[in-house]
C-alpha cells in the first residue's frame, strides 16, 4: 500500500501507470489472497524503474531554489527532494532524490513532534551537498517543526538539532502541508528494511577487533561552578531579567526595554534559552552559558588563557577558547585586553616586526623663518564672502609667530602651493624646512617637485604621532579657543556697538593679538624675536 500510495503521486509523469499498477491494486483487496505473481513483480520493476530514472528524475539546477519534503513514522524517516523545472516550456515539479532509513531504537522512544524533527535534522544532513548555499522550503506534515529554529525553551535533543541546523537560517523556509496529499515522503518512510540477511540489500556491518585502553578521562562542569552561576544571576539586573522572560516565557515589554542595549538585541533575536537555571547563549556554531558575574569572567579567563592546558596561547587562540566555553557582552574585547596585559606572554613573546627607528631631534633654527610648522583647522562653519570653511595654520618655530590663512576644506596640493606663494613666501623667503602631518595636500607630487626645484626639505611627522607637529597642534586648539569666545553664540551676531562677529573677520586681530602676547616657552612676545617692530597695544585712559 505504501509503495502504491508514493507511486501515484507521482502517476501524472509515468505513462500508463493505471494499467500497469492494475496487477499490484489488486493485492489491496482484502479478499484477495496475498501472492507475488511474475506479472506482479515485473509490474513493480517497471514502475520502481521509471520512479529512479530520467525522465521523471532530474539533474539538480542550483540556480532554482529545492522542496524538501520530509515525513516520520513509527518505522522510519523518509524525505524526497523536489525542483521545479522548465520542461517542454512549462513549470514541472520533479524528484531529484530520495532518501529514507529505519528508525533507530533511541529514535523509536521519541514523540511525533521529536521524530520529525530528527527527520529534518538527519534528512539535512544526508543531502547538504545539494542544499548548501541553496534556498529551499521544507514540506512537513507536523507543524511543531516549524518552531524549531526559534524555540525558546527547547529540551536536550532539540536544543542538539537548532544547533545542527543553524547553517541553514535564511535560506530555509519551512511550511505545512495536510496529512493525506503529503504521500510521497509519508511512503518513503513507512517502507521498513532491516538490515538482515533475509534483506536482499544486506550490507554485513564490519566488525573491529577491541581496542584495549588504559582508562577513560571524562571532565563536566562542577556544580559549585554551576551554583555560583545561578547565584550570580540573582545578583545582576539582566540576567534576573532574561530568568523571569525565559522561566515563564512572558513577553512583558517593560521587562525587554529594562534590559541593557546589547542584552536586549541578542533577546530580541531570539539567542537566550534558559535550561536548568543556566542562561544560555546561542550563535550560529555554538550555544555556551552566558556569565556576569567578573569572578567568574576572570576565573574563565584564567582558565582559557594562564592554565598550563592551554599554555598562554595566542591571541586568537584564546578568543577562540573562551567563544567556545562562555559569553558576556564584552567578552571580546576583555579577551584581546586580557591577552595584551599578560606579563608572562610580553616577556616570553618574541617581536616579529620591523624594528623602531632612532627618534631624530628637530634641530633648532638659528633664526627666523629657517623651520616651520603647518597644520590645518577642518570642518569650521562657512565664513566670508567666499565662504571658507577651513584656516591654514603656520607657525615659526623660531619666533613662535603664527600665520592664520582662511581657505576652503576641498583645496588641491597647486591651491595650497599658490597660497603658501603669495601669502608668505613672497613675504618671509623660502623655508629651509616645513614640518607637517602626512596630509595629502603635502605628499603630493606637485609639492615633492616644488621643495626639490628651491632646495627646500619637507619633514613629515609620524603616523598617529601629533606630537611631532605639536607646535602647530597646540597652535590649532589656542586658534579655536579664541574663535569659540567671540563665536560660540552662532554663526553670525552683533554686539552693542552694531559689529559683526564671524571667524573669518576675527583672523586679522587674533592673529595680531598672539603675536604680542608673551609666550611660555620663550618668556618674550613673537613680534620680539622677529624684530618686527610691532608695538604692543596700550591701553589709554
Amino acid at each position: 500500500m505504501s509503495f502504491l500510495g508514493f507511486a501515484s503521486y507521482y502517476r501524472k509523469h509515468l505513462k500508463d501507470f493505471a494499467i500497469i499498477a492494475k496487477s499490484l491494486y489488486r493485492i489491496c483487496d482484502q479478499q484477495t489472497v496475498f501472492e507475488m505473481t511474475q506479472e506482479r513483480i515485473q509490474a513493480y520493476e517497471k514502475i520502481r524503474k521509471a520512479l529512479t530514472e530520467a525522465p521523471l528524475l532530474l539533474m539538480p539546477d542550483w540556480n532554482i531554489p529545492f522542496k524538501f519534503y520530509i515525513d516520520s513514522c513509527g518505522d522510519g524517516l523518509g524525505a524526497a527532494l523536489h525542483q521545479v523545472q522548465i520542461i517542454d516550456d512549462k513549470p514541472t515539479e520533479g524528484p531529484v532524490c530520495y532518501i529514507s532509513r529505519q528508525i533507530k531504537p533511541t529514535g523509536a522512544r521519541y514523540c511525533a513532534s521529536q521524530m520529525e524533527c530528527l527527520c529534518l535534522v538527519w534528512a539535512l544532513e544526508k543531502v547538504h551537498y545539494y542544499l548548501d548555499g541553496s534556498v529551499f522550503e521544507v514540506i512537513t506534515d507536523c507543524n511543531s517543526v516549524k518552531s524549531l529554529l526559534n524555540m525558546n525553551t527547547p529540551n536536550r535533543p532539540m536544543l542538539r538539532w537548532q544547533i545542527a541546523i543553524q547553517e541553514y537560517r535564511g535560506n530555509m523556509t519551512i511550511v505545512h502541508k495536510s496529512g493525506n496529499i503529503h504521500k510521497n515522503a509519508d511512503g518513503l518512510c513507512r517502507w521498513e528494511l532491516v538490515n538482515t540477511s533475509d534483506n536482499p540489500a544486506y550490507v554485513p556491518l564490519e566488525t573491529k577487533p577491541p581496542i584495549p585502553i588504559e582508562g577513560i578521562n571524562k571532565t563536566d562542569i562542577g556544580t559549585e561552578f554551576v551554583e555560583e552561576v545561578t547565584e550570580s544571576y540573582k545578583q545582576d539586573k539582566n540576567c534576573h531579567i532574561l530568568t523571569s522572560l525565559l522561566d515563564k516565557d512572558c513577553k512583558d515589554t517593560s521587562l525587554v526595554n529594562a534590559l541593557d542595549e546589547v542584552w536586549k538585541n541578542s533577546y530580541s533575536e531570539g539567542r537566550f534559552h534558559l535550561f536548568d537555571g543556566i542562561i544560555y547563549h546561542r550563535t550560529k556554531h555554538s550555544c555556551v552559558m552566558t556569565l556576569c558575574s567578573r569572578l567568574l569572567i576572570n576565573t574563565i579567563l584564567h582558565e582559557c588563557h594562564d592554565s598550563i592546558y592551554y599554555r598562554h596561547l595566542t591571541e586568537n587562540r584564546t578568543l577562540q577558547k573562551v567563544k567556545n566555553c562562555a559569553w558576556w557582552p564584552s567578552w571580546r574585547k576583555e579577551t584581546i585586553e586580557y591577552c595584551h596585559t599578560c606579563d608572562r606572554c610580553r616577556n616570553a613573546n618574541r617581536s616579529t616586526g620591523k624594528k623602531f627607528g632612532l627618534m631624530i631631534h628637530i634641530q633648532e633654527p638659528k633664526s627666523p623663518w629657517e623651520v616651520v610648522h603647518m597644520d590645518w583647522v577642518t570642518a569650521l562653519p562657512p565664513s566670508g564672502d567666499k565662504a571658507y570653511t577651513s584656516c591654514l595654520v603656520i607657525v615659526d618655530r623660531y619666533s613662535k609667530t603664527p600665520i592664520l590663512l582662511p581657505c576652503h576644506k576641498d583645496d588641491n596640493a597647486m591651491d595650497t602651493a599658490l597660497l603658501l606663494w603669495s601669502r608668505v613666501i613672497s613675504h618671509k623667503g623660502l623655508f629651509k624646512n616645513i614640518i607637517t602631518d602626512r596630509d595629502l595636500k603635502f605628499t603630493s607630487a606637485l609639492w615633492t617637485n616644488i621643495h626639490r626645484f628651491f632646495g627646500t626639505k619637507l619633514s613629515f611627522s609620524t603616523a598617529y604621532h601629533p606630537q611631532t607637529d605639536g607646535l602647530a597642534e597646540r597652535m590649532i586648539q589656542t586658534l579655536e579657543d579664541m574663535i569659540r569666545r567671540f563665536c560660540a553664540y552662532g554663526l553670525e551676531f552683533k554686539d552693542s556697538d552694531g559689529f559683526t562677529h564671524d571667524w573669518y573677520t576675527l583672523i586679522p586681530a587674533l592673529e595680531l593679538a598672539y603675536k604680542t602676547s608673551v609666550h611660555s616657552s620663550t618668556g618674550q612676545t613673537p613680534t620680539t624675536l622677529k624684530k618686527d617692530g610691532i608695538q604692543d597695544f596700550q591701553q589709554t585712559h
